[in-house]
């Protein structure tokens, strides 16, 4: 029976494809990011990325460094798409 269960709710990852994927050789966290899409959602991993790091250690047994987490970079004002689509100056 597959795991169907959500570890990435916004990209819609399941425990089974994070688990394959580390299986096919992807053990490192930012190349599960780029092949899986996590953490690119909406809540840009703020929700997913722990669970993904806990189940990366334990798959390989090796410690995921927090110097390898991933940092948001939300705009330091909130922008209008009106005020971006606009073409005034």
């Amino acid at each position: 029976m597959k795991n169907k269960a959500i570890v990435c709710r916004c990209e819609d990852i399941t425990l089974e494809d994070v688990e394959k994927a580390i299986d096919e050789g992807y053990t490192d966290l930012e190349e599960l990011r780029k092949k899986l899409r996590i953490g690119m959602g909406p809540c840009q991993g703020r929700v997913c990325i722990q669970i993904i790091m806990k189940i990366l250690e334990k798959k390989t047994g090796k410690k995921v460094s927090r110097r390898d987490l991933p940092t948001s970079r939300p705009p330091i004002v909130p922008v209008s798409l009106g005020t971006l689509a606009s073409d005034e100056k």
